[in-house]
């Protein structure tokens, strides 16, 4: 992915004494600010990031952290991060950086940035009880603005969309969402007869199987604020305040136990003490003997979009078939 040193965007780099920051970028800056650094910052996949030092107009030091793609899809990753982090900022302040802004470099129009505040991370992983508490904390008290499932904007995981179009009804917008990974996964991963199958049983038993009950006999499903990608590399600690947040959020309205399903890959490190201190905030949602096969089910949704992410990959695309194969045995 191009960076800060675009084509056509010179003298933008970041670290090696360079302050030289784009007009459209400055412009969202603290007025009458002084920058006194840039530097590389962070490692993504998709962008560029950086830190920037600023010196106030009183002459107190702030700092900010700042990412760079390029292309009309990076123009909607930065807004997706945007929209993303404001909801979640929005709703608990402190458990994720203050977002700023989002825009498109006035040197290089194909070079588009988002903008937030910087946190000093230590490297360490949560501490199960406080992050499950502030993660139930985002589930229960967001309300989703209309009563439905999905999002005001298209979010990005990594650089491809998710399908956030609203749904009454979570086990319609699940299965547009688990279509929508899996077009993505066919279209770079090549075609496969095997897949096709075992998906016409995904879609046609196993999800009105593990996800009817949710909405039926009386029973429903809150739509909830979920972070949308919320491995262990997205989360840290405030090296300063010790408290947990999490950032590159791609954010929708879901069953809030969606968030977990991401837990259960074997490279993730949320570990089942984490899912039990979160179901000491949250009770299992009804009906519980279900509870297992949806989080597999879930699981299945979030494989689907990292085989789509990382191709060629053989095994992440047999990580995604395997994941097929178990459901259907069980539960088509």
């Amino acid at each position: 992915m191009a960076g800060m040193n675009h084509d056509g965007s010179p003298g933008l780099e970041f670290g090696d004494g360079n302050t030289n920051l784009d007009p459209s970028v400055v412009a969202k800056l603290p007025k009458g600010c002084r920058v006194v650094s840039t530097q590389k910052h962070g490692t993504s996949f998709w962008a560029s990031s950086g830190r920037i030092d600023v010196q106030l107009e009183d002459g107190s030091p702030e700092t900010f952290f700042i990412k760079v793609v390029s292309s009309q899809v990076g123009r909607r990753m930065v807004e997706s991060e945007y929209e993303s982090m404001t909801a979640i900022h929005g709703l608990l302040p402190d458990f994720a950086p203050e977002p700023i802004a989002w825009g498109t470099f006035e040197i290089n129009r194909d070079a588009h940035f988002f903008l937030c505040e910087f946190k000093a991370m230590s490297g360490e992983l949560p501490d199960p009880s406080q992050f499950a508490a502030r993660l139930a904390d985002m589930h229960q008290q967001s309300k989703s603005p209309n009563g439905k499932f999905g999002f005001h904007v298209i979010t990005y995981s990594g650089n491809l969309s998710q399908e956030n179009e609203w749904e009454d009804s979570w086990q319609k917008y699940f299965a547009k969402g688990l279509q929508h990974a899996l077009d993505h996964e066919l279209a770079v991963q090549g075609p496969s007869e095997e897949i096709n199958k075992l998906a016409l049983t995904i879609f046609e038993k196993v999800i009105p199987r593990l996800l009817g009950p949710l909405e039926s006999e009386g029973r429903s499903v809150k739509p909830s604020l979920v972070h949308g990608d919320l491995w262990y590399g997205n989360t840290a600690i405030d090296a300063f305040t010790d408290q947990c947040f999490v950032f590159d959020a791609c954010c929708f309205y879901a069953h809030n136990e969606y968030e977990l399903g991401q837990w259960r890959p074997v490279c993730n490190k949320f570990g089942p003490e984490y899912v039990k201190a979160y179901h000491s905030f949250v009770p299992v949602s009804p009906p519980e003997e279900d509870y297992e096969g949806r989080l597999e089910l879930y699981k299945l949704r979030f494989n689907t979009h990292v085989s789509a992410l990382f191709a060629p990959n053989p095994n992440l695309r047999a990580q995604m078939i395997g994941d097929m194969r178990d459901l259907v045995k069980r539960f088509g």
